[in-house]
């Protein structure tokens, strides 16, 4: 297992190398700082151990510019809520607090091998059928999906508002199959996992040669949506220049690509979705408060998983009988020690956390029935 380690204090670092050295299963590279790891990193990594405050770019921004390509634990001496919950929300797999003795990272590294082993095993086989709706149900979730239904009769823009993690693209999947575009495509787009540069051309398309490496032409997302819903996800992240021409896109109902003279029309149904407060961003310069009143038009708030706790044991049921099938594994349930573990958890990273801990107590529990400690989230904070 090759590992990069990214720890800026030399002490630290060489600590680690040396105590990492005994390990004979792992290859082990140190970098002192962010920016040099991403000079370095490739494919041929299989994990990322960083700490959070280094100088230049910190642990955050660097998990944030990893953008999943890599799975990652992070380890801090002076860990706080915030960046507890933020690491949580990037995907982080575990947060380790300084001072820790080798063995608990040794510990933390070969759970992450177990569970990598695992899903390459499955990694040619065709996956199970997940269903793209809801794995819970709520009486709070159930008043969300109200609104939801008859939203989705109209084509007016709906604003998708709650934290990461809360099942949003699952919303908007929800109001596309419930709207009389259902046979027309669905399009989702994520404006903080495209390049700056790359956002207007992502969008809207281009003609060949309108820039260096357009050798070809290409349709943008509005034209791939058309006739159906066009899902933009995080659209607080939009650089503010690109957020005119979307404007007057949705104003104008049509789009010119990149380098031509001629324009396309469209017939699209936006839908997209924030977990940053816009209204802030419109007083701070940063979002078009025109965009915004075009894209709010029925906001929707969707509540985080620990308001809605009927649901917790449902999903987790769910996922454990999916990944179950996914791993070709005997049937596994949860004892009822786990089952009061995760009712108590705050879920700070919401479904999305729940489904991780689920898919890494599956394929790490020992017997069929998944104990408290397998879960791995008695130590996280709360």
């Amino acid at each position: 297992m090759k590992i990069a380690i990214v720890e800026d204090d030399i002490n630290m670092r060489k600590s680690l190398e040396i105590a990492m050295g005994d390990y004979q299963e792992f290859e082990i590279k140190t970098f002192k700082n962010a920016k040099d790891a991403l000079k370095s990193l490739d494919d041929t990594f299989d994990l990322i151990i960083t700490d959070i405050n280094m100088p230049g770019m910190d642990g955050i921004e660097f998990v944030k510019t990893l953008n999943g390509k890599f799975e990652v634990i992070i380890m801090t001496g002076n860990a706080t809520l915030q960046r507890a919950i933020e690491s949580i929300h990037l995907g982080v797999k575990d947060f380790l607090l300084k001072p820790f003795d080798i063995d608990t990272l040794v510990a933390a590294i070969k759970r992450e091998s177990e569970v990598q082993t695992a899903k390459k095993k499955v990694a040619s086989k065709k996956r199970a059928n997940t269903k793209k709706g809801f794995l819970g149900t709520s009486k709070v979730l159930e008043g969300v999906l109200k609104i939801a239904t008859k939203a989705a009769k109209t084509d007016a823009s709906v604003l998708l508002l709650g934290q990461s993690g809360v099942g949003k693209e699952v919303f908007a999947n929800y109001i596309h199959d419930n709207s009389p575009r259902i046979k027309k495509p669905f399009v989702a787009i994520n404006m903080a996992a495209i390049p700056e540069n790359l956002i207007e051309s992502e969008l809207f398309g281009f003609e060949k040669g309108a820039f260096t490496d357009a050798s070809e032409a290409k349709a943008g997302q509005f034209e791939l949506a058309n006739g159906g819903t066009l899902f933009l996800d995080e659209i607080g992240e939009m650089p503010y220049a690109v957020q005119a021409k979307l404007l007057r896109a949705l104003q104008e109902k049509e789009v010119r690509r990149l380098g031509s003279s001629k324009s396309i029309k469209i017939d699209i149904r936006v839908v997209s979705a924030t977990n940053a407060n816009l209204t802030d961003k419109i007083k701070e310069g940063q979002f078009r408060e025109d965009l915004y009143y075009r894209l709010n038009t029925i906001p929707l708030h969707i509540p985080p998983l620990k308001e809605r706790k009927d649901e917790i044991l449902q999903i987790a049921e769910s996922m454990c009988e999916i990944n179950c099938k996914k791993y070709d594994l005997e049937v596994k349930v949860f004892s009822q020690e786990a089952r009061e573990t995760l009712l108590s958890y705050a879920w700070p990273g919401n479904i999305r956390e729940l489904i991780s801990v689920v898919e890494r107590a599956v394929i790490l529990s020992e017997g069929n029935e998944i104990t408290a400690e397998e879960l791995f989230i008695q130590n996280r904070i709360n």
